[in-house]
């Protein structure tokens, strides 16, 4: 593996917000940019975000991409109900059929896509939670956070969100189901999109990747809810890593005034500091990956 494969890094922080305004204030990405400075930037609607990185891949191709939405839902969904074998098809099946609108109206068609005010379906209650979780979720995530003698006793109480959760503190549904498009829009204009995909950055023609992020596997402990937390956190960094230090005023400010920024911020270095990973990455053990997707984990 060479780091030297990987000429850009692109860490997004995304939104499922349905306004235009809301999208340019919520989606930030970091750019770092072999031999520049590192970019911490907004102001792009989902769409824009799609022209962008196709254009950025044009400029390098060599250049991977991390969003922080699930990229898929639990097999028993996606093929048990959809008949479909893959992940990028139950994205065209989502796009061709309008899925993603009539699952997320007030009151939709289906009862099991919940959020505040709707409490969480009985459905994906009690025994059965582990059925609102992709493979991903339980293994990448909630293994990064729980001891395994602890696992089982906590689930409940600090699980990670579900793709079916549309509402709420933390809902990633709503972000997801409108990220699909543009997972379809940059494979359709060659970035190979991680695991479905094998990567190409080493290749002599190369084409751009486009992995799952989960900003807390990378961010660690921090109430990044707090203004206070993500600077004292951020001071620390920088006291740290020569990588931090050189960053710009203007760069470590927009991180220390938004969470979605610093969100994108950290998780980007720790893409870029690890980017020798990406030249290589393995398919996942669990054979549902094809189907559900898998989130890259920092060392895994």
């Amino acid at each position: 593996m060479k780091s030297a494969d990987v000429q850009r890094v692109v860490g997004i922080d995304w939104s499922g917000r349905v306004d235009a305004a809301g999208q340019r204030r919520h989606i930030w990405a970091g750019v770092w940019t072999e031999g520049e400075r590192v970019r911490l930037e907004s102001g792009r609607t989902r769409a824009e975000i799609a022209e962008w990185l196709i254009g950025l891949a044009k400029e390098t191709p060599r250049m991977v991409v991390g969003f922080d939405f699930c990229f898929g839902f639990p097999a028993w969904f996606v093929s048990g109900e959809h008949g479909v074998a893959s992940a990028p098809e139950f994205w065209a099946l989502v796009e061709r059929e309008g899925h993603v609108e009539q699952w997320l109206s007030p009151g939709g068609v289906d009862a099991r896509f919940w959020g505040k005010p709707h409490k969480r379906p009985e459905e994906f209650s009690g025994e059965k939670l582990h059925r609102m979780l992709r493979a991903t979720d339980i293994d990448c995530k909630l293994a990064a956070l729980i001891p395994e003698a602890e696992r089982q006793a906590r689930v409940k109480g600090i699980a990670p969100k579900s793709v079916f959760q549309i509402g709420g503190a933390g809902s990633v549904g709503t972000a997801s189901l409108r990220g699909f498009a543009v997972l379809l829009k940059l494979r359709a204009a060659g970035f190979r999109v991680w695991p479905f995909d094998v990567p190409a950055l080493g290749l002599k023609k190369p084409s751009p990747l486009v992995v799952e992020i989960y900003t807390r596997l990378n961010t660690g402990a921090v109430r990044k809810s707090s203004a206070a937390a993500r600077a004292a956190y951020l001071v620390k960094k920088r006291s740290e890593s020569a990588e931090y230090r050189a960053l710009s005023r203007n760069v470590m400010e927009k991180a220390k005034g938004s969470e979605d920024a610093f969100d994108a911020l950290v998780t980007m270095m720790v893409m870029a500091e690890r980017r020798a990973e990406f030249v290589s990455l393995p398919k996942p053990r669990e054979p549902l990956h094809v189907v559900e997707g898998w989130t890259w984990a920092p060392g895994g």
